[in-house]
């Protein structure tokens, strides 16, 4: 079949073993998106996402292992993008360790170990 849409389909790559740990978000799928839009869009997904679910222990662990998960994956191929998801990785994780208390930390620390 041919392809209508040219260079603009955007294709998501497997989510690896991200949805077998039984989470609910699409941080990974959103990033893989914006990937495809640049290091901007990249910085507007992450403010997008931290800014509405930084509140919310699950997904701000969610987003902070999706981050790393993104980090390492661009860090051998693209240096300046890997480096762009290093800076949002331990901004999420510095928000994460400072901000949750008790049982959320614990959570947090379980699902990053």
């Amino acid at each position: 079949m041919d392809d209508i849409f040219g260079d603009n389909v955007i294709v998501v790559p497997p989510e690896e073993n991200i949805n077998e740990r039984g989470y609910e978000t699409s941080f990974y799928q959103d990033f893989s998106i914006a990937d495809k839009f640049g290091p901007d869009s990249v910085q507007d997904t992450f403010d997008r996402a931290f800014n509405e679910w930084k509140k919310n222990y699950k997904y701000l662990t969610e987003l902070v292992i999706v981050l790393n998960h993104k980090m390492w994956d661009w860090a051998p191929r693209n240096a300046a993008r890997g480096k762009l998801y290093e800076n949002l990785w331990k901004k999420a994780a510095a928000y994460a360790e400072q901000n949750l208390k008790g049982e959320e930390l614990d959570y947090y620390y379980h699902e990053t170990d």
